[in-house]
């Protein structure tokens, strides 16, 4: 989709001012044509082999990675049996053709997987809310062209940022909140971050995806 091609332009000139400057910014990925559900993570690191300035695939999320997987299955939006070959393979297991065969089940099951900023770092250290609502507006684009029927940020950082006001997670579970772009409103969410540090709330958030899904 062209309109999406020119953000990644974008995103590519922010990864030289935010971003670690030897790695790759990582783009959004999926059901770009009305998905059921557009989740929405922080940032992108270096686990991901897609950040190595080598690499000849997709620029899409947590590949070469298990735990988002294991967690998408778990909420059921995501198939149990590719997440078991995902478990069995090393990182270096992961072709750009495994990698596009992922992706393609992300695109089936209707869901776009993003990130708020698209700049790569070397680890997971916390970005300041600066870096992030430098984002902002290029995501609320991106989720425009996209049009997801619902939308889920994870994380009370990225929550709130994109909607304009302190949320905590735990105390909004399954609250229904509306983000207006342009002259639409899109139905958005605030769950756990669910992997990371946020692992130990996985329970909560598979919970919560599940019945916002109506799984």
């Amino acid at each position: 989709m062209e309109k999406l091609e020119k953000l990644k332009e974008k995103f590519d000139q922010m990864q030289e001012i935010y971003g670690c400057k030897e790695l790759n910014s990582v783009y959004g990925c999926g059901c770009d044509n009305s998905p059921e559900v557009a989740l929405v993570f922080m940032n992108p690191t270096a686990k991901n082999i897609a950040t190595a300035k080598d690499w000849q695939g997709l620029r899409a999320q947590w590949l070469g990675t298990k735990m988002v997987w294991q967690f998408l299955a778990k909420c059921g939006i995501f198939d149990s049996k590719l997440c078991e070959e995902i478990k069995g393979k090393k990182q270096a297991d992961w072709t750009p053709e495994f990698c596009e065969r992922v992706y393609e089940e992300v695109a089936n099951r209707g869901v776009w997987i993003t990130n708020l900023a698209k700049c790569t770092q070397v680890d997971a250290r916390e970005l300041p809310n600066f870096v992030f609502q430098q984002y902002k507006k290029l995501l609320e684009e991106e989720l425009k062209i996209v049009n997801p029927k619902k939308i889920i940020f994870f994380g009370n950082q990225v929550a709130s940022i994109m909607l304009e006001q302190n949320i905590s997670v735990s105390a909004s579970r399954l609250q229904k909140f509306w983000l207006k772009i342009a002259d639409k409103s899109f139905e958005c969410y605030a769950v756990y971050y669910p992997v990371g540090n946020g692992r130990f709330n996985q329970p909560k958030a598979i919970e919560d995806v599940r019945a916002i899904m109506g799984k």
